[in-house]
């Protein structure tokens, strides 16, 4: 990609700051992306599957990240893990870098990149009354399934989730309320 990097002598109409201390992990709780809430509101809700993936949050990063969670832990029984990394390149990277090794290990299924269980295609289809984890970008009603509830989170609550079997907080997150 390219990045755009402003001219050293560019002027603004103003700045805009956020203070984002006080932001904290969210996840979906409906079937629209912008209903969510806080996890800690959402902690203990089971899950029957978790999907860390696709094309939004199927980066490098974000498996790193998700990697360094599950690295010598196993997922719940009752998950059903699936990785899916964003392209062929990431794909490529995390199997160098021993990622696909580390959630094979955990027992996620490593498919190939794919929108795949995202949009109810594939291995990953909800079957009626299944709740997912998954770090993609909609979560429609029937979207992964007739009938299946998914709840969107970042790659770190996915693994955390997938581990604990309900949904739960990233050990990765510092401002636990």
């Amino acid at each position: 990609y390219s990045k755009w990097i402003s001219d050293p002598d560019a002027k603004y109409e103003k700045v805009i700051e956020f203070d984002l201390s006080n932001l904290e992990p969210m996840v979906t709780f409906g079937y629209k992306p912008d209903q969510v809430k806080p996890v800690r509101e959402m902690e203990g809700t089971p899950v029957d599957q978790v999907y860390i993936g696709s094309c939004t949050n199927g980066r490098i990063e974000d498996l790193r990240i998700a990697a360094e969670i599950l690295k010598g832990k196993k997922i719940s029984d009752n998950v059903r893990g699936i990785l899916s990394p964003a392209t062929p390149k990431v794909y490529s990277m995390a199997l160098k870098e021993g990622i696909i090794d580390i959630f094979m290990q955990a027992g996620f299924c490593v498919t190939n990149p794919t929108c795949g269980a995202c949009l109810g295609m594939s291995n990953g289809v909800l079957a009626e009354g299944e709740v997912c984890a998954s770090t993609t970008n909609r979560n429609f009603y029937g979207r992964m399934g007739k009938g299946g509830m998914v709840h969107l989170m970042s790659p770190a609550t996915a693994a955390a989730t997938a581990i604990a079997g309900k949904i739960t907080n990233s050990p990765l997150w510092k401002g636990k309320k």
